[in-house]
């Protein structure tokens, strides 16, 4: 099967793939670039993924209103940093320097997003440290390595071996966002899966958690308007 567009104006590309996981046929529209892909189960007809588009059409075309454009990082410009909007601004020395209200970023301002980011990414790293010890602490567990990256379809991950993973963009949320994927992920150290057993582990290290899952489902797509490249 072919990819096609939807008719209208404009006109709308749609990208298909089949799954051997899926159940049903579902849409999906990513807010970071407005990519439209259809997914089918395996035994899955042409004409039914056709009906299907044809029946949300008017969905589609209103998450793409939606999307949010990227926040180009200058002087002047806002960041949340855990959750608080910080004025961008130029330093005086050579360090980054993070206030309660602003950030004073050293160099030129095209150099604002690596100098930036590499900043972010160390505070990102002791504050998932931080909070990835304490839990397994809690429930008797320890991990073997942690590591940061900038992934776009998940915000944590727990390997077989104990290994932990993170996007560093969690330090842009909330702090109690970040903590939560944290539980989320050291949890997975006693139920490598999604099991009552395993929410329960999440609710004993993060009483509450239901809120920043919450916020993460609803205003995390925005974490990724910001360019640091």
């Amino acid at each position: 099967m072919e990819d096609w567009s939807l008719p209208g104006a404009p006109e709308i590309a749609v990208r298909f793939r089949r799954s051997a996981r899926a159940k049903r046929i579902s849409l999906r529209v990513s807010r970071l670039d407005g990519r439209v892909t259809l997914t089918l189960p395996r035994g899955a007809k042409e004409r039914e993924a056709r009906e299907f588009l044809a029946l949300k059409a008017g969905w589609v075309r209103g998450q793409l209103a939606d999307c949010l454009p990227e926040v180009a990082l200058r002087f002047g410009a806002q960041l949340p940093l855990e959750g608080t909007p910080r004025l961008l601004e130029p330093a005086s020395g050579r360090r980054v320097e993070i206030g309660a209200e602003a950030i004073a970023v050293p160099g030129p301002e095209e150099e604002i997003g690596a100098r930036l980011g590499g900043a972010l990414k160390t505070l990102a790293r002791e504050r998932l440290a931080a909070a990835s010890t304490g839990y397994a602490a809690r429930i008797g567990r320890s991990y073997s390595r942690l590591t940061l990256r900038d992934t776009r379809s998940r915000w944590g991950s727990c390997s077989s071996a104990g290994a932990l993973m993170y996007s560093w963009r969690l330090i842009l949320a909330p702090r109690e966002v970040l903590e939560y994927v944290a539980a989320h992920e050291v949890a997975h150290l006693r139920e490598m899966n999604h099991s009552a057993a395993f929410w329960a582990v999440v609710a004993e290290l993060e009483p509450g958690y239901e809120a920043p899952r919450r916020w993460l489902r609803d205003h995390g797509s925005q974490l990724h308007r910001y360019r640091f490249a």
